[in-house]
């Protein structure tokens, strides 16, 4: 599995890893495309991949005009996959997780959805609006074809739903820096440590965190705790800002992001 080779690597070399949140089409199919690859290029470990849905009600505003630019260039799930299929024909290393709400998944169908995300090239699939212990009602969900699923953990989660999620973990954990959604607000580094410590009691599953990580500094200081850092709408926001050729600002962006993980 590419997501357990990549944190065996970082772990080897005593190093934390990047995790970039794009929308898939935003703002067009082949931007998109050199996006992900410009990403990879300063040193991004692992790409999330957001689905364009018409209620992301999990994102913030960034992330939600995100999802509406990339429908209006004719994003669907299944352009998604033809996205990730696409990035596969010069990168068949980093990882590809995607990021998404149950309506699209309902939609295509879960077992179709599975195995047409793995022939495509994903390696995970967060769900973000299904429980993982509602996910086992359903016999189609509950199977694994290759498709880790990502959990998010909550600073406000009690600690028996901490557990439950940590021991059904997958990949790695995505461990939410404060509730609401997402967006670039400050990160409460401070609560970091112990809500990190908190999860790895249960799990040997990577932690990594993410909402509201948006610059160097913060970045650093998540990185002293978690397996990983994850920043999405402070990098959709540079797409936003230059349209015409995102990849070039976006990896001017996330550079120093990177670069700022790697001396821990």
């Amino acid at each position: 599995m590419r997501i357990d080779d990549t944190f065996a690597s970082l772990k080897k070399q005593n190093k934390k890893a990047f995790i970039a949140y794009v929308a898939a089409g935003d703002p067009s199919f082949d931007l998109s495309l050199e996006i992900m690859h410009s990403l990879v290029g300063v040193g991004a470990d692992i790409i999330e991949l957001g689905l364009p849905f018409s209620d992301p009600l999990a994102d913030g505003i960034v992330n939600q005009m995100a999802a509406d630019r990339a429908l209006k260039a004719g994003m669907s799930t299944v352009r998604s996959l033809e996205l990730v299929k696409a990035f596969r024909e010069k990168n068949d290393s980093t990882p590809i997780v995607l990021f998404t709400y149950l309506n699209p998944i309902f939609t295509y169908g879960f077992s179709r959805f599975q195995q047409d995300a793995v022939d495509a090239g994903a390696d995970g699939v967060l769900l973000l609006d299904l429980p993982p212990d509602e996910a086992e009602l359903s016999t189609e969900l509950a199977e694994n074809k290759g498709l880790s699923h990502i959990r998010l953990i909550a600073p406000s989660s009690p600690p028996e739903r901490v557990k439950l999620l940590a021991e059904k973990a997958e990949g790695f954990i995505y461990a939410l820096s404060r509730s609401g959604v997402t967006g670039g607000h400050s990160a409460p580094a401070e609560t970091i440590p112990a809500q990190v410590a908190a999860i790895k009691a249960h799990t040997d599953v990577p932690v990594c965190v993410g909402f509201g990580i948006s610059n160097p500094e913060q970045a650093a200081l998540v990185a002293k705790s978690a397996d990983g850092v994850i920043v999405g709408s402070a990098i959709v926001k540079r797409v936003e800002e230059n349209l015409k050729n995102p990849a070039k600002a976006v990896a001017e962006f996330t550079k120093p992001l990177v670069d700022a993980i790697r001396v821990n």
